[in-house]
């Protein structure tokens, strides 16, 4: 099994496993989508670590298997392709990208999929699709683009080069570099606090910063204002309000 859904605590790890270099073949973006829903359903999972193990995060798509498809062949796999990384980015809970080693290509376009990066002090990101003669195809183009912004992602994405993960950090594509061996240790923290969280809160939190960049403001805001007043039908909501006057902030147990 090249890709496993793993739930502990709350926390599911998706975790990466092709040797040598987790390479996204059709199998695995298959896969990848097939645990982007059942993390999405799972009431067990209320976090989610994207996890490639010690040594790569995904150094990009198979190549050899691109090399055999034709015009029309892409054509039918383009959207597949897509909607497995989409599905990652729709998941409704937070999501944080463990990220070691090379994340190039379509894995960095998986660790755009995420809320929040955690990389290695020796990670290397990249989008270098240009110097295979294409462009990135699982959604580097626009969520590249929505993270850091047009001109940098234009320069990733025109030159393909490698960036390191102190220039990811300086770039805003990475959130957080540490140590290569506390790269998981550190997102599984992450996500054990939210997961202790008030999930569906959290789910309206992401809905309304996803949906309202989608948006003019006006939308955007109309998003917000609903999830807002929907979130007063919540027991979580009692709960946390209830705390905060009798205990102080930061103490309410959520269900």
């Amino acid at each position: 099994m090249t890709l496993s859904l793993e739930v502990s605590e709350g926390v599911g790890t998706i975790r990466l496993d092709r040797p040598p270099m987790n390479a996204l073949d059709i199998a695995t973006q298959d896969r990848l989508r097939e645990l982007a829903v059942e993390a999405t359903d799972r009431a067990d999972v209320r976090a989610v670590i994207l996890y490639g193990g010690e040594k790569v995060f995904a150094a990009g798509a198979d190549i050899k298997e691109m090399q055999t498809m034709d015009h029309a062949g892409m054509i039918a796999r383009s959207r597949a392709l897509q909607d497995a990384f989409t599905a990652v980015a729709r998941i409704p809970k937070p999501v944080v990208a463990a990220v070691t080693g090379y994340a190039l290509g379509g894995g960095c376009e998986l660790a755009l999929c995420a809320d929040y990066r955690i990389a290695a002090d020796n990670a290397k990101l990249g989008q270098p699709e240009i110097l295979l003669g294409l462009i990135p195809g699982a959604g580097g183009t626009q969520r590249l683009s929505r993270l850091i912004g047009p001109s940098r992602a234009k320069d990733l994405i025109f030159t393909g080069r490698m960036v390191a993960a102190d220039e990811a950090l300086a770039l805003g594509l990475v959130d957080r570099v540490v140590p290569a061996a506390e790269v998981y240790e550190q997102a599984h923290a992450w996500a054990a606090k939210l997961a202790q969280g008030p999930a569906i809160a959290l789910r309206a939190a992401k809905e309304c910063v996803d949906a309202g960049l989608e948006a003019d403001i006006d939308t955007g805001l109309a998003i917000e204002r609903n999830w807002f007043a929907g979130l007063f039908a919540t027991e979580d909501r009692e709960r946390g309000m209830r705390s905060f006057v009798e205990e102080g902030p930061g103490k309410a147990k959520f269900v």
